[in-house]
């Protein structure tokens, strides 16, 4: 029963592709997962951790540094004592924030990054690629894209007071593992971080984390925005965040995701009833005691944000949304595609096509290579509008 329950989990994580044997999961069973049910199991894993205190993340070279962020406050107190708990990334250029060799898995990321969070890109390379399986802005993949702190409590992503972003995607990787923040923005930014992972085997069939940032206004086709398209490849989706801002007065909510799976044209396999049914909730995320919205932040899925709070169905407010397909990822075999529509309501009882601001972050796992991503929007097409 254990083990079942073990190969369950790795596969409701996305680390396994279809068709892994038990076999071939249990040799990295107890390096990769971090749950209750194995939590007693003692294993080789090696855990190791980067941070600005140890940006290699070796064995016994953390708390070294004699120069740093914090240099000056432990002037008195003198090497060990927080020199370097943060960088800071000039503006228009990039950091390194880990560059690991494999075989391994990333555990955890936690973050407290200044400045625009639209103006902060993370990069994400696995095993020596040249184009990135994750490129989106640092607010957006945490959840919080529309540059205001939210709180989130999920499984998948908290982010806690005052701003501080976690994710808890099981990230494996077989020879290396490169993670980048570019500011593109004008300032310098300060960012504190910890990257916590595992050395430990991995299957060689685990799928690889991907997270795809898009942002588009005015929509391409009014009433239709795609979420993800031009995956190739075997692996399953696993996630959503998506922001919207609304530029017609009502009810915004009513469009359909849709999933396009293994050739799939003109109608999908998998197809919602509406875009607040998606997110998993129901009736305008509508407080009925209230009449405004109701803003929820679960394990699995929430309406975090809802910009400005007091409002409803006014023209210009935002909203930031999250769906984990923890439990129910899905699986794909060639390709896959995910869209979204953006419907509303006229006079009459009739559907309306509308013209919404939206971006959002499409996660998955798959094997690589992988096609490579649309060119990230410029930065003045990152902003909202």
């Amino acid at each position: 029963m254990l083990k079942t329950n073990l190969l369950l989990l790795a596969a409701s994580l996305g680390l396994l592709a279809s068709g892994t044997s038990l076999s071939a999961w249990e040799s990295a069973a107890t390096g990769l997962n971090s749950s209750l049910a194995n939590l007693y199991q003692v294993s080789d894993a090696e855990s190791r951790s980067i941070s600005p205190e140890n940006f290699t993340g070796e064995k016994g070279r953390a708390g070294m540094a004699t120069n740093g962020t914090g240099r000056h406050a432990a002037s008195e107190l003198g090497q060990s004592w927080k020199v370097s708990p943060s960088v800071v990334i000039k503006a228009g250029t990039t950091f390194t924030l880990a560059d690991i060799k494999g075989p391994g898995c990333i555990q955890q990321i936690w973050m407290t990054p200044t400045g625009n969070w639209r103006h902060s890109i993370l990069r994400f390379y696995w095993d020596g690629e040249t184009n990135a399986s994750v490129e989106c802005p640092v607010g957006d993949f945490f959840a919080c894209g529309l540059g205001k702190y939210a709180q989130i409590n999920s499984l998948a992503v908290c982010v806690n007071p005052g701003s501080a972003f976690n994710c808890y995607w099981q990230m494996p990787f077989h020879k290396q593992a490169r993670i980048t923040l570019e500011n593109i923005d004008d300032k310098n930014m300060v960012v504190y971080y910890q990257i916590n992972y595992v050395r430990a085997a991995v299957p060689k069939d685990a799928g690889y984390f991907h997270a795809q940032f898009r942002h588009k206004y005015p929509l391409k086709t009014k009433g239709l925005y795609t979420i993800l398209d031009g995956v190739a490849g075997s692996g399953q989706y696993v996630g959503t965040y998506m922001a919207v801002k609304v530029h017609d007065p009502g009810w915004w909510g009513e469009g359909e995701i849709k999933f396009f799976l293994d050739g799939d044209q003109a109608f999908p396999t998998i197809c919602g009833t509406g875009m607040e049914d998606y997110f998993c909730g129901s009736y305008n995320f509508e407080n009925h005691d209230t009449h405004k919205y109701q803003t929820f932040t679960t394990p699995y899925v929430g309406l975090a944000q809802v910009l400005p709070p007091d409002k409803i169905y006014e023209p210009g407010q935002r909203f930031g949304l999250y769906r984990w397909h923890l439990t129910d990822p899905i699986h794909f075999r060639k390709d896959l595609r995910v869209t979204m529509q953006a419907l509303g309501w006229k006079e009459g009882g009739l559907y309306l096509q509308l013209d919404s601001d939206m971006s959002s972050v499409a996660y998955w796992y798959q094997q690589e290579p992988h096609q490579k991503f649309p060119k990230l929007p410029a930065r003045e097409e990152l902003d909202w509008h």
